[in-house]
């Protein structure tokens, strides 16, 4: 036994979220007790959030691969070839338990660790999103988390010096003890200068890289793998703290650094810290790795191997360098005003040795500490199909519906939120936050642009898992289609309760099942991810939200379309639905908002259609047809036609829909739909022609409608103007928070 190590005590096993038998398997595997320090590391590496040791077996049936993939899961981010030489490399990330306990620091930590992802792989960031839940919006605590959470987002990015293009804002009870904020990263690197996590060599120099080491995020990771309780407040201390300043030095400084070659591998201190950065290295490399803790820069006095071993400090690095460029790469980092310092190097005997004060603290095997975490299979209940909607819904004044829909706290404008965030810095952005996806421009490029997109429905999940999985993979892929981009690649974010509970577990389940169909469907590749499971508190979990974030390409950019109408006059489309429209108004924002209702099952995603529909819509993109496109999602039509004037200031005359069902037509929330302006056609080419395309094409396309004005009139609904659906659309956020004093 270490001296001063406290006893193993089945408590204590406990507190590292370790059960008896994966003790028992620690006792197997090692052949003796573990130290206090070992035991650590096992509760760090073991735990859910960094062994995926719920979600493994169901990871391993998503598509990774692709003509466009250069890099799949399982490195620090997904890296996807946009021709010319060059790769995006993008990722997305949860910091949901350390957001709702200390909503600044883990939201700005949140951020601050997707952009280390990127930029380790020898990445420059383009371009940020976030997907964020809040509870309620009556909630005590909701204003405050926004508020706080909004401002680290903001503070972290914009101080870095990344633009937020995108991202989604939503509220629901079910996050009232428990809110999910997920990260989202995208840069620009040379295709053939991807840096890796694996350690090549016997020998060489272990450097950490970067900030000092502080006792901020000691058990982070272990905390992010359990459910909150009562004691949610004591877990403040295993938040972590960041300083973009840093990070945009360490940014730059490894971006030098890489130029020189010295680089052999390189990882970021994400969580579990320098246990799991050094592990991973040496795993990856079949090597072994020993550290002199008494080399790593620390900013506290008398810290133990533990808390070093264990702490999330950010804006730090560990690399393996070619020992003859040490000092070159010494040199690179004085230069930025960061620490420097090796502190261990690689061995050829497969073991994970950890030295503090003159003392073998740990001495374990390496491979094992990963490749032999626990890994269940858990049992999952299929289930339960939503009945079909019963009972008459009363009769509703359409535009009366619309006005309150678009101005009720899920459907009402972003605008205070990405407002706090700089969407322009880098010069690049070319669609701001508020159209289907983010648009910017591949810098040096004189055409290609990318677009980004997030998307998750929790409504539909919760009621239909399978369905809800495959609408999130659609919506995504739709929205990014809008634009007239490819959709290349996809990452996830996988938020749900407690897979120990086989309806949560099966929710899961069915999910991956439905994004999984749905990639393979549309050739969306998932490269990169992260699984957040125990998102619940005092036993009460999530909506599950497999939230899903896409990368697109545009050959050229002058060709990019967007949401609002281009003019007066214009003919408008609807694409990808029958003459009725719309149909389908289970679990829709319709009647949710104007009938206090939640039933119902969630609308089919055919994903046949998705492929021809968003195939056609492109064609039409590119070749120039279009330049104003919107996907239909939540709302339905209405909606999506009310945002479109609301982008332009123009209003339009919509026919009438067969039949009397309005509600249906105009707010049902079929999927596989899009919006279309066309202006004045070529000669050779009238509207009955389009039409005739689309028909040849398979793809339904119906005429619904003309730009025209400064109101929105839906059939024979009363006509609203362009003005009071803006008021509508713009007051509830700014009034909301202004309510609360925060600013």
């Amino acid at each position: 036994m270490i001296p001063n190590d406290p006893q193993i005590t089945p408590d204590l096993i406990a507190a590292h979220n370790l059960n008896e038998d994966e003790y028992q398997k620690i006792l197997d595997l090692i052949g003796r007790e573990p130290s206090f320090t070992e035991l650590g590391i096992f509760s760090a590496m073991w735990n859910e959030h960094c062994s995926y040791k719920s979600s493994k077996k169901w990871l391993r049936t998503l598509p990774t691969t692709g003509p466009r993939v250069l890099q799949g899961p399982g490195e620090n981010a997904g890296v996807v070839d946009i021709g010319d030489g060059q790769a995006v490399v993008f990722k997305m990330e949860s910091h949901n338990h350390p957001s709702f306990i200390e909503p600044y620091q883990g939201a700005a930590t949140g951020v601050g660790g997707i952009l280390r992802d990127v930029f380790t792989m020898g990445a420059r960031p383009i371009a940020a999103m976030n997907a964020l839940r809040f509870g309620s919006p009556d909630h005590e605590k909701t204003r405050h988390l926004v508020s706080g959470v909004v401002a680290g987002v903001g503070g972290y990015g914009n101080s870095f010096g990344v633009p937020t293009v995108g991202g989604e804002v939503e509220f629901n009870s079910r996050y009232d003890g428990n809110i999910l904020v997920n990260a989202f990263a995208a840069g620009l690197a040379d295709a053939d200068k991807i840096f890796l996590s694996e350690a090549k060599g016997v020998g060489l120099p272990v450097v950490y890289l970067g900030a000092k080491t502080g006792r901020d995020g000691v058990g982070g990771a272990t905390m992010a793998s359990a459910e909150f309780g009562d004691d949610i407040d004591e877990k403040r201390p295993t938040v972590q703290v960041g300083d973009p300043f840093t990070e945009k030095r360490l940014l730059e400084a490894c971006l030098e650094l890489m130029k020189t070659g010295a680089v052999i591998a390189i990882q970021d201190m994400g969580a579990a810290g320098l246990t799991c950065s050094a592990v991973e290295m040496g795993a990856k490399g079949d090597l072994g790795i020993e550290l002199d803790l008494d080399k790593v820069p620390v900013r506290e006095d008398h810290m133990t191997a533990y808390e070093m071993m264990l702490s999330e400090s950010q804006e730090r690095m560990l690399m393996v360098l070619h020992p003859e460029k040490e000092p070159e790469a010494r040199a690179v980092f004085e230069k930025w005003e960061l620490d420097f310092a090796t502190v261990g190097h690689t061995t050829d005997d497969l073991r994970f040795r950890v030295i503090w004060q003159g003392t073998e603290v740990a001495n374990l095997p390496i491979k094992e500490l990963g490749d032999e975490a626990p890994e269940y299979d858990r049992p999952w209940v299929e289930p339960k199909s939503k009945a079909p909607l019963s009972g008459a819904l009363p009769e509703t004044d359409v535009a009366d519906a619309l006005l309150k829909i678009i101005g009720s706290p899920n459907m009402a404008s972003r605008r205070w939120v990405w407002e706090q965030y700089d969407t322009l810095i880098q010069g690049n952005s070319l669609v701001l936050p508020g159209g289907d996806a983010g648009v910017v421009r591949v810098d040096g490029h004189e055409t290609k642009a990318l677009a980004f997109s997030s998307d998750v429905n929790p409504r539909y999940c919760e009621a239909d898992p399978f369905e809800g999985g495959k609408q999130a993979v659609a919506e995504c892929w739709r929205n990014i289609t809008a634009t007239g981009a490819e959709p290349l690649a996809a990452t996830d974010n996988l938020n749900f309760g407690n897979p120990e509970k086989p309806e949560i577990m099966g929710q899961f389940v069915h999910a991956i099942k439905g994004i999984g169909e749905a990639c393979r469907a549309l050739g969306f590749s998932i490269v990169s991810g992260n699984v957040s499971l125990y998102n619940e508190t005092n036993g009460v979990g999530i909506l599950p939200t497999p939230t899903i974030a896409g990368v697109g390409l545009i050959p050229d950019r002058a060709k990019l379309a967007r949401i609002a109408f281009g003019g007066e006059g214009e003919e408008i489309f609807l694409i990808g639905a029958p003459p009725l429209w719309g149909t389908h108004l289970g679990q829709s924002r319709y009647l949710e908002i104007i009938h206090n209702r939640n039933d119902g099952p969630p609308p089919s995603v055919a994903l046949d259609l998705e492929l021809k529909t968003g195939n056609f819509v492109r064609t039409l993109i590119r070749e120039g047809v279009t330049h104003t496109v919107h996907d239909c999602s939540d709302g339905g039509l209405a909606v999506a036609l009310a945002e479109m004037a609301m982008a332009s200031g123009i209003g339009a005359i919509i026919e009438t829909p067969l039949g009397d069902e309005l509600a249906e037509a105009f707010f049902g929330e079929d999927q596989a739909r899009y919006v279309i302006s066309v202006g004045a056609l070529s000669a050779d080419e009238d509207l009955d022609g389009l039409l005739n395309r689309a028909r040849e094409a398979g793809v339904p396309m119906v005429h619904i409608g003309t730009t025209a004005g400064d109101t929105l009139k839906l059939g024979h609904a009363r006509a609203v103007s362009v003005r009071d659906l803006k008021t509508a659309h713009e007051s509830w956020f700014p009034s909301y928070m202004g309510a609360s004093g925060l600013n």
